[in-house]
């Protein structure tokens, strides 16, 4: 988490700075836009259609040409930044780190939960938390491939469309399902009397299914509008980072900002709650809940710590339409987007791994033996277990 908070200003920094230079600091081949280049095609000289963009409101809106639906002409700042070294080494470098880590750690997290724990309703609230994150690894190599290739999908519309949604919807799940966890554990700790009868399997179930419901409603829109376009002036085929201008007021606008305020902002504030409510009853009962204590501050700080600097970048993209407002700021919020996807890399860590119990349980799987001195999970005052729960 830590390496995330000095990471995210220095990407932040770098890709705003980068806005005002010339294409040339970008390429790679050090191209001055003067003849044909590798990696963004050939520049010609400024046309009518990039006139349109003196000063571009927003990052990365397109001006659809007349005779050509199917292609878009974006300013030469914006053209820089989404074919610039950022997206294409930084942004799927880091969603590499999340199928390198994230996807073993969720999918024997998953398998461990699924098969060894006891079925109470924070192993079902911890299962589905998995398996979304799990998900959203799955949905991460066709974007790794595209900004691989130097922004180009070769795809199609289809998939661009449900990989997007995937995108989205798990990592949008995931949070809700955060959300979801704080609440049970707010139940726990602070009511443990009211604990025994409102926890319980159809609360967790409950929780489940409005999280999948709600991230699956939210990432809908994703799946309504055309997103693949090829780049003016170039043989690139981008799949969402480059949208008509026109249908980022009238679509995109309304669907992100929902997106990031009931998808992102209204389960933080929940888990903000919550979780201050259990560190403030932690916090009066002394040394016995130091470990709790820290662990409940760590599981906050590292929420709100990967999801909202990307979603309140996402909130200012479509807040000002403006021609002076922000600027390309799409440029910071793609590598913001994959940092908050090393969040999947982090839940598996201080939810299942942390536990003593948990890690005994998956060498004993792995080696197919019974753990050494292993007793079923002794059931704690707030209905759970003390080892293979979040506390």
């Amino acid at each position: 988490m830590w390496a995330y908070l000095l990471l995210w200003p220095l990407v932040l920094a770098v890709t705003l700075v980068g806005s005002t230079q010339t294409p040339s600091i970008y390429d790679d081949g050090g191209s001055t836009g003067g003849g044909d280049d590798s990696s963004l095609g050939p520049w010609a000289r400024p046309t009518e259609a990039t006139l349109l963009f003196p000063q571009q409101p927003r990052s990365f809106p397109g001006q659809v040409f007349t005779n050509n639906s199917d292609i878009l002409e974006i300013p030469d700042s914006s053209r820089a930044l989404l074919l610039g070294w950022v997206p294409t080494r930084l942004v799927p470098t880091l969603y590499g780190l999340v199928l390198v880590v994230g996807l073993p750690a969720n999918g024997l997290a998953l398998w461990v939960l699924a098969t060894q724990m006891p079925r109470l309703p924070s192993t079902v609230l911890l299962m589905n938390l998995a398996a979304a994150d799990l998900l959203l690894a799955l949905a991460l190599p066709p974007r790794v491939a595209y900004h691989l290739w130097g922004q180009h999908w070769p795809f199609g519309e289809t998939a661009c469309r449900l990989d997007m949604v995937a995108l989205y919807g798990h990592m949008y799940c995931s949070v809700l399902l955060l959300a979801a966890i704080s609440l049970d554990r707010y139940l726990a700790l602070v009511h443990p009397l009211r604990a025994r009868t409102l926890r319980g399997g159809r609360l967790s179930v409950g929780l489940c299914a409005a999280a999948w419901l709600m991230a699956a409603v939210l990432a809908l829109p994703l799946v309504l509008q055309r997103q693949t376009f090829r780049l003016s002036r170039s043989d690139h085929v981008i799949c969402h980072d480059a949208l008509p201008l026109a249908a980022q007021a009238s679509h995109w606008r309304p669907a992100f900002t929902c997106l990031a305020l009931l998808g992102c902002f209204l389960p933080l504030l929940a888990m903000l709650l919550c979780y201050g409510a259990t560190l403030h009853a932690l916090s009066t009962a002394g040394q016995r809940y130091g470990y709790a204590l820290r662990l409940t501050a760590l599981v906050l700080a590292s929420a709100l710590a990967f999801f909202v600097p990307s979603n309140l970048l996402l909130l200012l993209h479509y807040s000002n339409p403006s021609p002076d407002a922000w600027g390309d700021l799409y440029g910071a919020y793609m590598p913001s987007l994959a940092l908050s996807t090393l969040n999947s890399c982090v839940d598996p860590i201080i939810y299942y791994y942390v536990s003593a119990e948990f890690r005994d349980k998956v060498w004993a799987g792995l080696c197919r033996r019974k753990p050494v001195g292993s007793v079923a999970s002794k059931p704690s005052r707030e209905g759970g277990t003390r080892s293979s729960s979040l506390l």
